[in-house]
């Protein structure tokens, strides 16, 4: 495989920047009590200004919805599949969420235009701009009432489904990636567009948010003992890039999904593991050294298993 092929071309640079992130935290250009402050960075501002700029130019009308659509079935049904898995529990929900939430802008964009083309990147973006939202909205709201029925445990005060329900539901509209996703759809309906003095900012703040994120997944991999956490980051890239593409392939081709379609959504399933969810297990503090790790394993595995799938899915009987 030669290094112009568009998965070398598009996982190559995300290796580097993990590796150029693992040599400054094993160089100790950045202390360890401040990586921290650098994921609050990404995550509330970086982040923030991805979100928003990419829902800002949303029209729900334009959307072709039904291979999104049962791209989110086979997700959901992986998602919770994980769940009931690992526990159950808050650690579950980070670990079930690594299970199905794709790196689809800093590999997913590259990949898909070179080896399928400008009409694969329309529904590449149409799936990007609901991803985040409904993927990552599920997680927090099954986490959040996970939060609740813990501390209500510990406290010994039960607390009414409903209202444990009503607060989880809360705290995810209002977490810092749901809010601005929602705040930029609801702004796209209105079709004023942003100005250039807000847009160019955005713009250069969302484009920092990827090569920043994976470089702090290097920085915290060259502080994590990944030796201890190597079997558990196995099994999460394996599901990843294995068990979620043939799902979703599965799934899609059963449910009548062909050619394009059909093509797009399986690749994106097998991408490795987004660095959202790195910075989701951060800011919840549960499994981060699994889910570091993960990432990284699952980019390299991803190596493997993209360019097989790509393979193999022109064989699929029409």
């Amino acid at each position: 495989m030669s290094l112009d092929h568009p998965v070398l071309s598009s996982l190559l640079p995300v290796v580097l920047l993990i590796l150029i992130g693992f040599v400054a935290g094993k160089a100790k250009l950045v202390r360890p009590d401040s990586v921290r402050d650098l994921s609050n960075l990404v995550f509330l501002v970086l982040t923030q200004a991805l979100l928003f700029r990419t829902m800002s130019t949303v029209h729900l009308e334009r959307l072709d919805m039904q291979p999104v659509l049962q791209y989110f079935v086979v997700a959901g049904l992986l998602f919770f599949t994980m769940l009931a898995f690992y526990g159950r529990d808050t650690r579950a929900s980070v670990l079930a969420l690594a299970s199905i939430f794709s790196n689809t802008m800093m590999i997913g964009v590259p990949l898909i235009g070179l080896a399928y083309g400008q009409t694969a990147l329309v529904l590449l973006f149409t799936l990007i701009s609901l991803h985040a939202l409904v993927l990552l909205s599920v997680a927090t709201v099954v986490l959040e009432l996970q939060m609740a029925q813990e501390q209500a445990a510990q406290s010994g005060q039960k607390r009414k489904l409903i209202h444990t329900l009503g607060q989880a539901v809360k705290s995810a509209v209002l977490h810092p990636v749901p809010l601005p996703i929602l705040v930029g759809l609801v702004y796209a309906q209105t079709g004023w567009g942003l100005h250039p003095m807000v847009d160019k900012p955005l713009q250069l703040l969302g484009e920092a948010f990827g090569p920043m994120a994976l470089v702090l997944v290097g920085i915290t991999l060259s502080l994590t003992p990944v030796g201890q956490q190597m079997g558990l980051a196995l099994r999460l890239a394996f599901v990843k890039t294995v068990v979620h593409p043939l799902l979703m392939g599965f799934v899609g081709w059963f449910l009548g999904m062909r050619g394009l379609p059909l093509a797009v959504m399986t690749v994106v399933a097998a991408l490795p593991i987004g660095a959202n969810v790195f910075l989701f297990s951060q800011r919840y503090q549960k499994e981060e050294d699994a889910v570091t790790a993960g990432v990284a394993v699952s980019t390299l595995m991803a190596m493997l298993s993209v360019p097989v799938i790509m393979a193999v899915l022109p064989l699929l009987p029409a």
